[in-house]
């Protein structure tokens, strides 16, 4: 019998995915990048602003001022720019040299400090030359890629400045648009949080402002709002008579890195659960609205948010793990523990992993658990939710015929592979009436051959465009807050050994497995 050698065939080439459709198109602006020498400007946003200008042309010009302290200058700006691109660009997405220089044609310097009234005035004189020699139109963005204890600062600059308030178009009725980003951590507590949204109110409207958080730009917790309202399948299942259960697994496989001053300060649950968790259980467990505008569906995410009580000092015990890494080994190398690592107090009680249980008290998701845990130094990066169903009402079949089938299972993978998972139970092929769990996957890659948004690119476009629906609004800020709180004022008054250690490359504490598993048969799903 001759066997016939496999010949292994490239991969399809991905076509590009569209970001200006729908009929909508930028209008020119200039991008105000504060803190535009830091490690986020560099790393994210400047590669992500080449991206977005070089592969998805609009009619319209898009500078990008930088705001920021070093004494660079234009050349000095681009120069930094250009080896970023050059650093931090994927592979695939490197730019040729004349479409650098293109790129950096549209880059501009502002050097000051974020206290100087004067610097702020200068920003405005280059705005207003950019709008005459560039055609910028008037409007502006100011992304705040800053510290988060220097954003009430720059805010009230801005309006002092006068550079807040959109200004009537020249020979036209219509207002030029302002539009601010600030990026997480939104405050760190609910009273520090509600400070922050009143300095902010002070100067800039609500409809101004967008709260970034760039898991929403991410394919998959899109495609949550359209796998739930765009199939009639969906919907009558989606309720505490069909489903046993949620989990929500945010897992990272690195550690802190060179983030120990901002670790130490927040842990995992502020890092995690209070933003990027709390946006993807509201889009999970919501209402349907009653259209797809933006403050529709922010409605009914704060309805969710509210129906989750804040919770007890004796449901903390009982509802909620911390753990901590230790030394172990990553990618075959040793690692060093969490109280180890450079920056960190060696007597550190902060959290890098947590697991809770908490509840939706309202008619659709009564009495259905939902479990969150995210940790760092997990065995792989993955961010999943899991919906599982109630096993069946009445078995026909036997314990044998079953084996390890699993009750029905959808698993929306959020990263890395972005999809859907539909756990069923099949018979195997033969004579026996024996049953196994099968997979209905579907890749968005794959099934659409269109190559996935980067989550910033998206969330800037959406911004530019003054689309608000996948940012955050003040009221869930707040309300996440006040969950947040309600555990962590809790754990500062628990022993310290409740703490957990883990080791590096597991899955986190054995106690987080008590935690899910007290309730009955159910188990953690590991991606």
């Amino acid at each position: 019998m001759t066997q016939q050698a496999e010949v292994k065939q490239d991969a399809p080439k991905l076509k590009k995915h569209t970001i200006w459709q729908n009929g909508h198109s930028p209008e020119p602006c200039a991008i105000v990048l504060f803190g535009a020498t830091g490690d986020l400007a560099q790393r994210k946003i400047l590669p992500t602003l080449a991206h977005l200008i070089h592969d998805h042309p609009q009619p319209e010009t898009i500078c990008i001022v930088a705001f920021a302290r070093r004494p660079l200058g234009d050349d000095g700006w681009r120069k930094m720019v250009l080896e970023s691109l050059d650093k931090y660009m994927p592979a695939d997405d490197k730019l040729k040299a004349a479409d650098k220089q293109a790129f950096a044609q549209r880059l501009f310097y502002c050097q000051s400090d974020f206290d100087d009234d004067a610097g702020y005035q200068r920003l405005g004189q280059l705005l207003d030359t950019l709008d005459k020699e560039q055609h910028t139109g008037g409007n502006r963005l100011f992304y705040l890629a800053t510290p988060p204890d220097t954003d009430p600062e720059i805010i009230a600059h801005l309006g002092k400045a006068g550079l807040a308030k959109p200004r009537a178009q020249n020979g036209n009725d219509k207002k030029c648009w302002v539009h601010i980003i600030t990026e997480k951590p939104f405050g760190h507590d609910l009273a520090s949080a509600q400070s922050l949204n009143a300095e902010i109110g002070k100067v800039f409207h609500e409809d101004q402002i967008f709260r970034i958080d760039h898991y929403m730009g991410k394919e998959t917790v899109q495609n949550i709002i359209a796998f739930r309202f765009a199939n009639s399948i969906m919907e009558p299942l989606w309720n505490q008579k069909y489903i046993d259960h949620i989990q929500i697994t945010v897992a990272e496989s690195l550690g802190i890195e060179s983030r120990a001053e901002y670790y130490e300060a927040s842990g995992a649950i502020k890092d995690i659960v209070q933003n990027h968790v709390m946006q993807i259980l509201s889009l999970v467990t919501m209402e349907p609205p009653a259209d797809f505008s933006a403050n529709d569906i922010r409605d009914e995410k704060v309805k969710v948010l509210r129906a989750i009580s804040a919770l007890t000092p004796e449901q903390v015990q009982e509802r909620t793990v911390r753990g901590q890494y230790t030394a172990g080994e990553e990618d075959g190398k040793p690692v060093v523990g969490y109280k180890e690592e450079k920056g960190v107090n060696p007597k550190s009680t902060t959290e890098t992993y947590v697991a809770l249980k908490l509840f939706i008290e309202n008619w659709r998701w009564a009495d259905v658990p939902i479990y969150i845990r995210t940790g760092k130094h997990l065995p792989k990066r993955s961010t999943e939710v899991i919906i599982q169903f109630k096993r069946v009402p009445h078995q026909l079949y036997t314990t044998d015929q079953i084996g390890n089938m699993q009750p029905n299972q959808l698993v929306l993978r959020i990263q890395p592979d972005e999809g859907i998972t539909l756990k069923i139970g099949a018979k195997v092929p033969g004579a026996a009436n024996d049953l196994a769990t099968i997979d209905l996957d579907a890749s968005y890659r794959t099934v659409f051959g269109i190559e996935l948004p980067e989550a910033y690119e998206r969330l800037i476009a959406d911004c530019i465009l003054g689309d608000s629906t996948l940012f955050i609004r003040r009221d869930e800020i707040e309300e996440s807050w006040r969950i947040i709180d309600s555990i962590t004022n809790t754990w500062k008054q628990m022993d310290p050994d409740t703490v957990y250690p883990y080791a590096t490359g597991t899955w986190g504490p054995k106690e987080a497995d008590k935690l899910i598993r007290k309730d009955g048969r159910r188990q953690w799903v590991n991606p």
